[in-house]
């Protein structure tokens, strides 16, 4: 490519453009908090629950009790999914990606929808509270699968988070396991314009189907620039072994222009305010198990990223050692994003139809001027 000159308002990677209006979430500046619907994820995280967090992202409002009850039913009466789906996914080959299996398996449910090709807002709610009661499900499924494990049915007297422990450990969790992975869940519920959410977005403005544009979506976290930084930030604490050597380890890759997955964000500019929520939960998990190692070299991994980076983590990085410790195997840890963003790109979807226009930006030709066609007798060798 020539030289050019790049043509005024461009900016890589769309970083500062604005390209959708939106009311479900933001990061606030003060203090880099990230709200849903004006709401601190903070403060939803101590007295909310994933359910209603999901009511809340769907609805645009915090429910009453009495909705709330009846969204948590229709959530449960939704948790199965077709055996067919189910022997489809757990019979795929056992080294397919878990993301390439909820991708599948998003959109082999779109032909058991039967409000598949209904874009209406009665419809887009059904379907979204679908998509989010039936992901752990397949995730659970396939989990087992490769553990060589038949598959456990949903529990109706478990929430959202404990259900999908049931499901994978085949017995009831303790309760502060499950309220760990709730509030996990409601930190990765929603987070504005991100990768995953703007192709959700892209394909909702063409007025394609929910579960085309969640397919979209899973396809889109699954790339390494977007998901996959909780995997490989415990993938280094595994390999530091010791809080005794994360600072040299962290000095000796930092040296190597090597990039330490979890620290520093695109949005937020002094801290991510999720991080010490996660933080607070792996260390209270650790403690329980007996198992502060994670912790620990994370604390020092954390130390020495801020002073020699000046870095903070993000919440992928504390999120790495609490799913560790919850048993969860590694590979599964973006998986878990999908069923917690599940709800906020639902959102997104149906945000996108409100006085919809196609998203079809510009792009800046930089290649040959207009030439004649030349004959491939005339090309030469």
């Amino acid at each position: 490519m020539t030289d050019i000159t790049l043509p005024e308002g461009y900016s890589p990677g769309l970083e500062g453009v604005i390209a959708s209006l939106s009311a479900i979430s933001k990061v606030d500046p003060q203090g880099d908090e990230l709200i849903y619907y004006g709401y601190k994820v903070s403060q939803l995280c101590e007295q909310s629950n994933f359910e209603e967090v999901s009511y809340l992202l769907l609805y645009a409002a915090l429910p009453t009790a009495e909705k709330l009850a009846d969204f948590k039913r229709k959530l449960i009466a939704e948790r199965n999914v077709d055996k067919k789906i189910l022997d489809t996914l757990c019979t795929m080959p056992e080294n397919a990606h878990y993301m390439d299996i909820l991708r599948s398996g998003v959109s082999l449910m779109a032909h058991f929808d039967p409000q598949c090709e209904d874009n209406s807002r009665e419809a887009e709610i059904a379907k979204s509270i679908r998509l989010i009661a039936k992901m752990p499900t397949l995730l659970a499924a396939r989990i087992r699968t490769l553990k060589g494990e038949k598959s456990v049915a949903p529990n109706s007297k478990l929430g959202h988070a404990a259900n999908f422990l049931y499901m994978v450990d085949g017995k009831e969790p303790d309760p502060d396991f499950s309220k760990a992975l709730d509030t996990s869940l409601i930190c990765y519920a929603e987070h504005g314009l991100n990768a995953s959410t703007f192709a959700a977005r892209v394909a909702a403005s063409t007025l394609a189907d929910m579960h085309g544009c969640i397919t979209g979506a899973v396809a889109t976290l699954k790339g390494p620039l977007h998901g996959g930084a909780n995997e490989h930030a415990m993938h280094m604490l595994i390999d530091i072994g010791e809080a005794s050597r994360a600072q040299s380890y962290i000095k000796e890759k930092l040296a190597q222009k090597a990039k330490i997955m979890g620290f520093g964000h695109r949005v937020y500019k002094k801290k991510d305010s999720r991080a010490p929520i996660l933080k607070e939960l792996s260390w209270k998990m650790g403690k329980k198990l007996n198992n502060t190692k994670w912790n620990e070299i994370s604390d020092v991994v954390e130390k020495t990223m801020m002073d020699e980076k000046k870095l903070f983590p993000n919440v992928d990085f504390p999120a790495a050692a609490l799913y560790y410790l919850l048993g969860f195997p590694i590979e599964v840890d973006t998986p878990l994003f999908v069923v917690a963003r599940m709800s906020g790109w639902c959102a997104h979807v149906m945000e996108q139809r409100i006085g919809n226009r196609i998203l079809r930006p510009e792009s800046f030709y930089t290649g040959p001027e207009p030439r004649d066609y030349v004959p491939i007798a005339s090309r030469g060798a």
